[in-house]
């Protein structure tokens, strides 16, 4: 693990392969860590690719350089910490590839500055939040109360209840969004750690509120934030995984990825839930090679 000067961050960074290689980088979820990518990451540097694995903002080793920094958790964050990482380390427009936090991060990356990277690979499709839609419109009940983490955080009882039970409600969203995967005690306690870091509850609070419009985003995103509010197109190649199994993004069916994404190159319906990188290792890493090879040959 090294630290990264990455904009506002220095941002702890896990590195396997070749770093002369072609590039990936691969991007964890909330309430999970670069764990997630242990086996995924061996897999892609046996092929000689450079695999760059970061702990995002409010996780693990990674902390803001400066005290005086919002700790924001909006998506415009997100994308620029991806972004501010790509460019200090010098990857050469690395594949993006992740899921939850970490696959929104890539999309908006891909969808904004698609001359940074040459390819994506996103679990459930479209990440780009449209916050104007979440403020204004509900979803059925049924859905709707699968989402009980983020309105608990919208309270002061939610801060509250996040300080005091990181590992308790993490544990409890793993079990309840992916209820085909059989994780052990001692691979919940490695990621686990990652959630002592000081500023995971204000970045994880942060981030349930902006995306209804209860919070303020950091000023120096807006104007990435206004691009985003646009819903922009991504039209980097892509991979979709769709896991069948995630009790949280299956619930709305089989988006119409096509709508977002004018390079889609492969949609896969994959049987895992929430974390399938973690989950299924062998399948995510065969997405990035499967992307990386068409990439390669047309280049």
């Amino acid at each position: 693990m090294e630290l990264v000067r990455a904009g506002v961050l220095d941002a702890g960074v896990e590195r396997y392969g070749d770093p002369s290689g072609p590039s990936v980088v691969l991007l964890h979820g909330f309430p999970y860590d670069t764990r997630s990518y242990d086996d995924v990451a061996r897999l892609l540097a046996d092929t000689g690719a450079d695999v760059v694995v970061p702990y995002l903002r409010g996780f693990g080793p990674t902390r803001f350089v400066e005290d005086s920094t919002m700790r924001s958790g909006e998506q415009a964050a997100l994308a620029h910490d991806l972004h501010d990482l790509i460019g200090a380390m010098a990857l050469d427009r690395p594949i993006v590839a992740g899921y939850d936090w970490g696959g929104r991060a890539a999309c908006a990356v891909a969808a904004l500055w698609p001359e940074s990277v040459s390819g994506l690979v996103s679990v459930s499709g479209y990440l780009v939040q449209d916050i104007e839609a979440a403020v204004t419109t509900p979803a059925p009940p049924h859905l709707e109360k699968r989402y009980w983490y983020q309105y608990y955080l919208h309270s002061e009882r939610g801060r509250a209840g996040l300080a005091a039970y990181r590992a308790e409600i993490a544990q409890t969203l793993w079990t309840d969004w992916s209820p085909t995967w059989r994780f052990g005690d001692s691979e919940f306690a490695a990621t686990a750690a990652s959630f002592d870091n000081p500023d995971f509850v204000d970045v994880a609070v942060h981030s349930y509120r902006h995306r209804y419009g209860l919070a303020a985003g950091d000023p120096r995103y807006a104007a990435t934030q206004d691009a985003l509010a646009g819903q922009p197109s991504i039209t980097v190649p892509t991979v979709v995984l769709d896991p069948t199994e995630d009790t949280v993004a299956a619930l709305y069916g089989s988006p119409d990825h096509g709508a977002h994404f004018t390079d889609l190159v492969d949609v896969r319906a994959v049987d895992a839930g929430h974390n399938p990188p973690q989950e299924l290792p062998g399948v995510f890493a065969d997405a990035v090679r499967t992307l990386a090879e068409i990439v390669d040959a047309r280049n």
